[in-house]
């Protein structure tokens, strides 16, 4: 309310949505694209699918499906399992996450991306292999730290809930993870609501916390479902990010409705309903644009 009667020009520029594909599976990024676009989306997150040379998407192939639909990348999601570890005790596995961020430090800035996503320890592992995992993870990020910088594009750190990782489950901690990597190429936090409601005590005020930190923000509902088919306090949510300045080009948010379970990744290498994704864009788009509307109108 101070805002609004002190800055209402602050509010004028919506907030710019994106969508996390990755979910999508096996899916032809034609069928994707053309879905959310059909939605009113300008922008995707890409799913960082470069597990080797010969794997993922190609920048120019990849770039023409988008501009045919009208859409730009926010960013590129990546991806961090027991195969490409930060923390592991296994050197070759700390040596495939790196060798990894590579590939996709390289792709994000080909397609034009603004962040790349970064989890400091294995999701789908809750149960760590010692005391030394976050010097292991920060020590492997910084042989690639220079890296973001060099090619323009923001690492942004997940906190991710402890029912899934190991390392780094509040914004607090990502802060810290971020002082101890301390380069300027690991400077920004990937937010995400389902684990904040997990992890934090309030999610409006952790997004307060991460402040302009915060370059993405993954979103579900409480039930890690569509916007609107759970309990999630969106309105509160929406306050917060209007009160950081998220609403501004270069920062982003972006639905990545999973389904509950401690291994969500498995969605990445099935196929899902065509239906049932088209309403799951289609009734997440509608309930977040009404509930902004709402919340700016007040």
């Amino acid at each position: 309310m101070d805002l609004r009667r002190a800055h209402p020009e602050r509010l004028e520029r919506r907030l710019d949505l994106s969508w996390s594909n990755w979910g999508f599976g096996l899916e032809d990024l034609e069928v994707s694209a053309e879905r959310l676009a059909r939605a009113g989306l300008e922008f995707v997150e890409l799913h960082g699918n470069h597990y080797g040379d010969d794997l993922g998407y190609r920048p120019e192939p990849t770039l023409k499906v988008l501009e045919r639909h009208g859409l730009r990348v926010s960013g590129v999601c990546g991806m961090f399992s027991d195969d490409n570890d930060l923390s592991s005790n296994r050197p070759t596995q700390q040596q495939e996450a790196v060798a990894y961020l590579r590939r996709e430090i390289a792709f994000t800035r080909a397609v034009g991306g603004q962040y790349l996503l970064v989890v400091p320890a294995a999701v789908g592992r809750p149960v760590p292999y010692d005391d030394f995992e976050q010097d292991r993870s920060v020590q492997a990020l910084r042989l690639v730290a220079d890296e973001f910088t060099a090619a323009g594009v923001k690492a942004a750190v997940e906190p991710i809930r402890a029912d899934e990782t190991t390392l780094v489950h509040t914004v607090a901690d990502a802060i810290a993870y971020i002082d101890t990597v301390a380069s300027p190429g690991v400077q920004h936090i990937n937010g995400d609501v389902y684990h904040m409601q997990a992890g934090e005590a309030h999610v409006p005020s952790a997004i307060l916390e991460a402040g302009e930190r915060l370059v993405n923000l993954h979103m579900a509902d409480s039930n890690r479902g569509a916007l609107g088919g759970g309990s999630m306090d969106l309105d509160g949510i929406i306050e917060a990010l209007y009160l950081i300045g998220h609403n501004v080009p270069g920062r982003f948010v972006t639905p990545e409705p999973l389904g509950a379970g401690a291994s969500p990744y498995l969605a990445r290498n099935g196929r899902g309903d065509t239906a049932a994704l088209d309403a799951l864009v289609v009734d997440s788009v509608h309930y977040f644009r009404e509930r902004e509307a709402a919340v700016l109108a007040e």
